[in-house]
């Protein structure tokens, strides 16, 4: 497993190595004892997948407030995606910065989430499928989000994204009383 660190503490691109032959390839995507020895110690409680049929759909920026905070394992299970993550946790020294990574079917990268941060992704081909573990379930009364475009994230889009009616009500950045705390490492 390649393990690449980005600017967001905590926020990691994982990439599995491919093991190929005239069939095709096998590749573990998530192994709790290996990503545990690289110091990634999270429990997965439930899988998602979700399909957009055109590119250019735009999903997030959205979060689960504690206690039903998430943590997320994403990748790209068919097509291509930009998946971005946002430091929301108050007195964080990286509050409201982002980080981006391209993940596809064909570079295999996984991008590692903790608690704490906005995710959010852009489907960069037609009939993408996104395939994501989550530390915990998902609880309605926890579930929110915050603008896409009010987080200074430089989308790769060439025309207006196609938007959920929740994502297109979604408060702005600026607006935003993040229910999540940074804690300093001792």
């Amino acid at each position: 497993m390649n393990v690449q660190e980005t600017d967001l503490p905590g926020v990691l691109i994982l990439t599995p190595a491919r093991f190929g032959d005239d069939r095709g390839f096998f590749s573990e995507s998530w192994n709790k004892k290996t990503l545990a020895d690289l110091g990634v110690d999270v429990e997965f409680v439930q899988d998602n997948h979700s399909l957009s049929e055109k590119a250019g759909t735009l999903r997030g920026l959205h979060f689960q407030a504690p206690p039903s905070a998430q943590a997320k394992l994403v990748r790209c299970g068919r097509g291509s995606l930009y998946d971005v993550a946002v430091d929301i946790r108050k007195g964080s020294p990286t509050y409201g910065q982002w980080t981006g990574v391209e993940l596809s079917f064909d570079n295999g990268k996984q991008l590692m989430i903790p608690a704490g941060f906005l995710h959010g992704f852009v489907t960069l081909e037609p009939q993408t499928e996104v395939v994501y573990k989550c530390s915990d379930y998902y609880d309605a009364t926890a579930d929110g989000s915050v603008a896409w475009d009010s987080a200074g994230i430089d989308w790769p889009l060439s025309g207006a994204p196609i938007l959920s009616a929740k994502d297109k009500a979604a408060v702005a950045l600026a607006d935003f009383d993040s229910p999540f705390e940074w804690e300093a490492a001792s």
